[in-house]
Formats: structure tokens, C-alpha cells, sequence
């Protein structure tokens, strides 16, 4: 991630110089969003070197948190930058200026072919919320790049320079969607809710449908990193003393059923039956 944080950061910066020298705003707000994809890989490639740090005495979970930390901070920062983006169209909606359409085309798809090469690499770390957040910028920052690359070739075939804007807004469209789907997502972890693409409600159901297991209550599925998902759960049992085995597959189940790795769940045995025996009521009762 260091890497690709590194290789677009470096094509960020010559795309606003290219943007700047042709006039395309469209590739200057591309050049924005690559520069927001550069800094989330940057911050996640941080993040995910915090995570690997073993768990210290004040941090019994470890540092994998600061992963969710990186994709809320990506998220925020990506809102402001389309704000100004969207700002900067609108008023070159009313005071059309002149583009080098040809020359916008070529360097959009330059940035075309260096984004879609990061989404083949990031695609096998999908399992990973640091790694889906920075894919999900580099896809916006695909067709981002894609919208400059039209707006040249529409500028050079018609010359009509409204579509410069017109492709900005639209960039700025994408990039306020996916980052208000990850802040969403960053947020909702921070809050310890249960992960987005998990049902508390049938994790609790395929738990309970094990044939050693009666009922499960008081179930928590939170998420403690970006690929770390944790649950903690009391199951009453059947059969107490056969619960070794039972948690053994349990544990296989929640892991390969739902990703789920991080277990604790505690045993407990079926309720005896309460014997009601009735008492006198003293204020009854005769001197």
C-alpha cells in the first residue's frame, strides 16, 4: 500500500500540473480526488502498520482500531475536497474558459491505467476495511478518470467547454458517495456496531441450530480492525461437560461461515425448574 500510496501521489501532482497548464478542470479536480487517494493509501498503509503492533498493557485489543480511525479521517477529507471541487464548477458553469482538450484526454487516461493497475493489487486484500476503504477511493478516482478523459475528447471533437464542468461535477458526485458510504461504515465501527455486512439475528440462528446448543442470548458482534470482527455470546448447552467440543465447533463455524475469528462464548446449562411452595401470609396469621 506504501507503494501505491507513493506511485499516485507522484501522478496527483503532475496531473494538477497538467490540469493547471491545459486549463481542464476536470483534471484538476481528478488530480484532487488521486491526491485524496494518495493520502487514504498513505494513511492506510499507517494504519495498517499500527494494527500489526502487539497488544500493550493499556491496549489489551492491540492497535488495530486505528485502521477504522484512517478510513473516518479518508472519508471527511474526501467530502471537504469535493466541496471546493464542486464550488470551483459551478462558477466556471458562468465563465467558460479555454482548454486543451487533447492534451487533458491523454493525461486522464494515464491516470485511467495507473488507477485500474491499484484496483487489481487491492482487490486481493477485499476481506480488509483499510484495503476496501483505499479501493474505494482508487475506483472514484477511476472514473474520475474517466470523466476527464470524455470531457477532452468531447472538447476536442465539439469544443464545447461547459462539459469540463459539467464532468467536475460529476467526479464530485462520486466522490461524495463513496466517501459518505465509508464514513458511514468507519463511524458505525467506531460505535461498535454490528458490521454492516453481518445479522446479529442469523449469526445468533445458525449458532443455535448446532445440535449441542439450546438457545444463545446476550450476543455482541463488533468490529476491532479493519479485518478483525469480534463476538461474545453465552450459549446454553445440552450437554455441559461435552462443551469442549463444542466450542471447537462453533468456532469452526463463526470462522468459516462468517469470517468471524475473534470468539469468546460462555456455557451455561439448561434452568433447573423452579418449585414454587407456597407460603403464609403473616399478616394472616392467628395469635
Amino acid at each position: 500500500m506504501s507503494l501505491a500510496a507513493a506511485l499516485t501521489l507522484a501522478f496527483a501532482a503532475l496531473e494538477a500540473l497538467g490540469g493547471w497548464w491545459t486549463g481542464s478542470l476536470a483534471l484538476v479536480s481528478d488530480a484532487g480526488h488521486m491526491l485524496a487517494d494518495g493520502a487514504a493509501l498513505a494513511l492506510g498503509a499507517f494504519a495498517g502498520w499500527m494494527a500489526k503492533r502487539p497488544p500493550s498493557r493499556l491496549h489489551s485489543y492491540g492497535f488495530g482500531r486505528a485502521e477504522v480511525f484512517a478510513a473516518v479521517i479518508n472519508a471527511s477529507t474526501m467530502l471537504v475536497i469535493a466541496a471546493v471541487i464542486a464550488y470551483e464548477a459551478f462558477v466556471r458553469l458562468g465563465q467558460p474558459r479555454e482548454i486543451q482538450g487533447g492534451m487533458a484526454a491523454a493525461i486522464a487516461l494515464a491516470g485511467l491505467g495507473l488507477n485500474l493497475g491499484i484496483m487489481k493489487w487491492l482487490a486481493r486484500h477485499k476481506h480488509d476495511m483499510n484495503a476496501r476503504a483505499a479501493a474505494l477511493h482508487v475506483l472514484g478516482d477511476a472514473l474520475g478518470s474517466v470523466g476527464a478523459l470524455v470531457s477532452g475528447i468531447v472538447i476536442v471533437l465539439t469544443g464545447w467547454t461547459p462539459i469540463d464542468a459539467i464532468a467536475s461535477l460529476f467526479i464530485c458526485a462520486l466522490i461524495a458517495v463513496s466517501s459518505l458510504r465509508l464514513l458511514r461504515e468507519g463511524v458505525h465501527a467506531l460505535m461498535e456496531g454490528v458490521p454492516l455486512r453481518l445479522s446479529a439475528e442469523t449469526v445468533g440462528m445458525e449458532m443455535a441450530r448446532h445440535e449441542a446448543v439450546v438457545s444463545v442470548h446476550d450476543l455482541h458482534i463488533w468490529t476491532l480492525s479493519g479485518s478483525r470482527i469480534a463476538l461474545s455470546a453465552h450459549v446454553i448447552v445440552r450437554d455441559l461437560p461435552l462443551w469442549g467440543r463444542t466450542l471447537h465447533e462453533l468456532q469452526d463455524l463463526l470462522r468459516e461461515r462468517f469470517g468471524i475469528e475473534h470468539v469468546t462464548l460462555q456455557p451455561e446449562s439448561p434452568a433447573a425448574p423452579v418449585v414454587r411452595v407456597p407460603v403464609p401470609d403473616p399478616r394472616q396469621r392467628k395469635g
